[in-house]
């Protein structure tokens, strides 16, 4: 954060320090106790302007000049940046009405009662951290994870009664094993064996978000094609489609809470970056800054869709690493973790260099800290494409980054935020 004193007398002086740009600021006044004024705005030294000048024109307008005696701000380079930021302020002034004060809600979840005897799913907003493997989401919203839990258990034969079981053949049982729709723990109408089977199922189901049971499925249906065995394959066929459509209520986001790993992708305050920002261990961390120097960024408007072709500015892609290990250009900023050597020049190392950066010891975060960082995620994820700047990158199901992805996305999040020079410049 940058500072500067401000003297209400003098309030001219104070403003004309203070950039044009986008940012996070904090208004401070003369005494300890009193709250600080926080918000984020497209043109910081315009807003200041109208909270800190007084105006005749408007006397109705909030004026705070009076009452601030310090002003610090944070330049940031996208929205999303921009809400971290001030949720990060918040909750270090308010605690957890950071998150009243932001308007997050706590995103929604599907979790698997895995502790129970005999296992069943629920919808919640507040995910167990202890039991971070058997909730899956962020869903985006309420409405969207019942949906799918629903159209998930249509699936399989997993009791949907929330009591706690006492298995006794005198039990009447429910409408649903009337329909041959539950195994029926309640009265004994499976073993225990067989129940927690179909538990196992499920859960694998939510894991992979119904690829586990697509993949039993075609290989059922191609068995039985290769057999000649049609009707058969007809049916398992329209299993591999409902199974398909369950799938599909369910986005990419939606993961074992404790398996939900991310890169997001977004435009930098600074004109030669973009930032860097790491979700992990339910917390988001960031940014780190991708130095772009030395890339060749494509060219919109030639057409090509080469990363590497037609440049639009900087320098070009060194063949081969330099023989010497040196620093990069794309160390993380102070108050990271210290520089990582690289070999000069690889932009895969570059990137290797910023999450590692970004890496922290594993242990959950506190629970404010935690609700606030998925909730904003899950805001910027389910935004509609076209209004959801940036991009999002996974890790894979061995742990590893898709490191070459990433660079590409690089590529696009600053071209899409490039402005050539003014001719003749």
């Amino acid at each position: 954060m940058q500072s500067v004193p401000f003297d209400p007398a003098d309030a001219k002086a104070a403003l004309a320090q203070l950039p044009y740009a986008t940012a996070v600021y904090a208004l401070y006044g003369a005494e300890a106790h009193y709250e600080p004024y926080i918000g984020r705005t497209p043109n910081l030294r315009g807003r200041l302007e109208r909270l800190l000048q007084p105006s005749a024109k408007h006397p109705r307008r909030l004026q705070l000049a009076g009452r601030v005696r310090r002003i610090e701000w944070r330049l940031t380079g996208s929205e999303f940046e921009g809400l971290l930021a001030q949720f990060s302020l918040l909750e270090e002034i308010y605690g957890s009405k950071a998150l009243e004060r932001m308007h997050l809600r706590n995103p929604a979840f599907v979790r698997f009662l895995g502790g129970n005897p005999y296992p069943r799913i629920v919808v919640t907003h507040r995910p167990s951290q202890r039991e971070a493997e058997w909730a899956y989401g962020p869903f985006a919203s309420r409405a969207a994870a019942e949906r799918f839990a629903d159209e998930a258990l249509k699936l399989f034969l997993l009791r949907r009664c929330t009591e706690d079981l006492d298995p006794n053949p005198s039990h009447p049982g429910c409408v649903y094993s009337e329909m041959k729709m539950c195994l029926a723990p309640c009265y004994q109408g499976c073993t225990d064996e067989r129940y927690g089977e179909e538990a196992a199922a499920v859960e694998s189901f939510l894991a992979t978000r119904g690829e586990s049971r697509l993949v039993t499925l075609r290989t059922e249906r191609d068995e039985a094609s290769t057999k000649l065995e049609f009707e058969t394959a007809a049916a398992l066929h329209a299993q591999v489609q409902r199974v398909e459509s369950v799938r599909a209520l369910a986005a990419e986001l939606v993961r074992p809470l404790s398996q939900l790993r991310a890169v997001i992708l977004q435009a930098s305050a600074n004109p030669d970056e973009v930032a860097v920002f790491l979700f992990e261990n339910a917390r988001l961390r960031g940014p780190a800054g991708f130095s772009t120097l030395g890339m060749r960024i494509q060219n919109e408007q030639s057409g090509s869709t080469s990363l590497f072709a037609q440049p639009m500015a900087i320098e070009a892609v060194p063949e081969a690493p330099a023989p010497e290990t040196a620093l990069d250009e794309a160390a993380p900023a102070a108050g990271m973790a210290a520089p990582v050597k690289i070999p000069h020049g690889l932009l895969e190392g570059r990137m290797e260099a910023a999450l590692a950066g970004l890496a922290e010891p594993s242990g959950a975060p506190a629970a404010t800290l935690r609700q606030g960082h998925l909730a904003l995620l899950k805001r910027w994820y389910y935004r509609p494409e076209a209004r959801r700047a940036g991009e999002i990158f996974f890790s894979g199901a061995d742990g590893r980054w898709p490191v070459k992805a990433m660079v590409r996305g690089v590529g696009r999040v600053f071209a899409s935020g490039f402005k050539p020079p003014a001719s003749g410049s």
